[in-house]
């Protein structure tokens, strides 16, 4: 514990510093635990029935991915994969079909089934109709027609993945200048609850 004598010789926080832990710590408990409780439990069906869980995103988020496969393989148990850990495909597959349906073409050579779950890590949730992350789209209009389940973890308002995903977490955008660091960093923290929690956790 710090006493005041020490306390004294301690710099201030900076105004930044201080208003980026602060927006953390404002936006943590406005998430919806009974979402991500939802989450839980469509992932212990996935473990029970041997499916497998892909992780789907772009940019910041597509590095939150790989993260994300290491820990439910590790701590949870659960067959995972995340197609941007796979560059040599994901380049063949931009060049030769396009970079909208990457991860669409990628599923169907993995035979995604009724069994699997797809996991969104996503700032915005993909739109069609501003071209945004449209290979995310189209990876759920995919995941829908085969009968997968499907979740995401996203922020602004969501976008495609929060109207069409069985489970979407949501991110409230509370800060309008800071939505993708304080989206791509709470991905962590609730990706971690999920996979560390007791009905998973090995």
């Amino acid at each position: 514990m710090i006493n005041q004598n020490e306390r004294k010789n301690i710099p201030p926080v900076s105004e930044y510093t201080d208003s980026y832990l602060t927006g953390i710590v404002d936006i943590i408990p406005r998430l919806d635990g009974v979402v991500i409780d939802k989450a839980v439990d469509h992932l212990v069906a996935v473990k029970e029935n041997q499916g497998r869980l892909f992780f789907i995103g772009v940019g910041g988020s597509a590095a939150n991915c790989a993260h994300a496969v290491n820990d439910f393989r590790k701590i949870a148990g659960i067959e995972a994969y995340a197609p941007t850990d796979n560059v040599a495909e994901l380049t063949a597959r931009t060049n030769d079909e396009g970079w909208d349906t990457v991860f669409l073409e990628w599923l169907k050579t993995s035979h995604l089934s009724e069994k699997d779950a797809i996991m969104v890590l996503s700032v915005g949730g993909g739109c069609l109709e501003r071209n945004i992350s449209a290979n995310i789209v189209k990876a759920l209009e995919y995941a829908k027609e085969v009968g997968s389940t499907t979740m995401g973890i996203v922020s602004r308002d969501g976008g495609y993945t929060a109207k069409v995903a069985d489970v979407p977490i949501v991110i409230p955008p509370i800060y309008e200048d800071m939505i993708t660091p304080f989206a791509e960093s709470i991905q962590a923290v609730v990706w971690h609850l999920i996979a560390n929690h007791p009905k998973l956790k090995i």
